[in-house]
Formats: C-alpha cells, sequence, structure tokens
C-alpha cells in the first residue's frame, strides 16, 4: 500500500512513523526557540468530557511516547480510568505537526526512579509538595508545603513520591502535516491495528 500511495514528490518515504518522527524532533531541537519537545496532550473523563493541557515529552523510541505526571492529578486518573490518550507536536517555526492516538501503559519503576533521580532537587521537592490538580486554597499554603518538604529533605537523597510516576503512550495511529502554500497541506497518516503489529498502513489525506 505504501509504494502505491507515496510518489517521489512526497515528503515521507519510511515504512513506519518512528524515523520520520525522530527526523522531524531533532529539526524541532535545532530551530524551536522554546520547549521543541513540548505536547499537548488529550484525555476523557469518566463522563466522556474531553481535556487537554501541555506536558513535555522526556523519551521516545519504537515502544512509544514517553511523559511523567502525578498518577493523583487530573490527566493522572483520566489516564488510569481509560488508558487511552492522543498527543499533539506543534512547531510553528518548523510549519509542521504530529498527531498520535493509542494505547498507554505505565512506565516501569525502575525508569520512573531514574528519570526522578534527574530532576532538580527544586523539582523532587515539587512533586512532593504539589497536590496536584486539587483545589488551592492560597499560594501561601503551596509554599508552606515546599517549605516543610525542603526542611524535611535537607540531607541525602529524595526518594520518589510513590503517586508520581510516567506513562507510555502506544501509537496506534500518527499523522503527520506539513504547510504547503494555498493550504493544499501535505497530511500522511500511519496506522496498525496493535501496538505490537510491526506492520502499518500508510495512507494520504485531504488537507
Amino acid at each position: 500500500m505504501a509504494d502505491s500511495v507515496l510518489t517521489s514528490h512526497d515528503f515521507v518515504k519510511e515504512k513506519e512513523p518512528f524515523q520520520l518522527f525522530d527526523r522531524w524532533f531533532k529539526d524541532a531541537e535545532t530551530q524551536e526557540i522554546n520547549d521543541p519537545n513540548a505536547m499537548s496532550l488529550a484525555t476523557v473523563d469518566e463522563t466522556g468530557m474531553p481535556n487537554v493541557r501541555m506536558v513535555l515529552l522526556k523519551g521516545f523510541s519504537q515502544n512509544g511516547f514517553i511523559f511523567y505526571t502525578n498518577y493523583e492529578s487530573r490527566k493522572g486518573k483520566e489516564i488510569l480510568h481509560s488508558m487511552k490518550a492522543a498527543l499533539c507536536f506543534h512547531w510553528k517555526s518548523l510549519r509542521r505537526q504530529i498527531r498520535v492516538r493509542g494505547l498507554v501503559e505505565k512506565v516501569r519503576d525502575e525508569d520512573a526512579d531514574a528519570y526522578y533521580a534527574s530532576r532538580s532537587r527544586g523539582s523532587q521537592i515539587a512533586a512532593w509538595a504539589s497536590r496536584q490538580s486539587r483545589l488551592l486554597d492560597s499560594r501561601f499554603a503551596l509554599e508552606k508545603a515546599v517549605a516543610e518538604y525542603t526542611v524535611r529533605s535537607a540531607i541525602g537523597t529524595i526518594s520518589r513520591p510513590p503517586y508520581w510516576s510516567g506513562f507510555c503512550i502506544r501509537p496506534l495511529s500518527v499523522e503527520f502535516w506539513r504547510e504547503r502554500p494555498f493550504r493544499l497541506h501535505d497530511r500522511v497518516v500511519f496506522t496498525r491495528s496493535d501496538f505490537d503489529s510491526q506492520n502499518w498502513e500508510i495512507g494520504k489525506l485531504y488537507p
């Protein structure tokens, strides 16, 4: 199917999406001014209402796209409820966008421990002090919690909170969008039936 869809004038030559994502992400790392790893994360709550917010990509491979968060936050609870999510990368300076939809897995504890240990001490303390997504009485309450955890953690390493870890979004579809003149943009989508499959269907979409 791929050969019948893509021509010599197309920007996609790969038979799977990860190599093209890697190329585009490296371009973004050199040309985007701020946070080339920023991505919007879409989830759905238990009533079926959607939510979207920005998070940071912290790793990717052929297994999927990884980010870290508080599992007790709104996005954490919504993902744990459905184990499904969608991502969108938009690099304005490159005039490119990538959309990802897939199933979610928890990262391994050892991987979460390693990433948590790589964070700054202040960020480690913040993971303990912030009751993410829950109502905050005042800024003072947050600053007080940070101060208390700072005192408790004055010496030694800071362990990872049991509720703080990562998710890996394993894609079932990845769509690449590139701006073209007169709004005749390029859109190519890779799809597969399950995340263990290495056989991707490739199709072009109308802009």
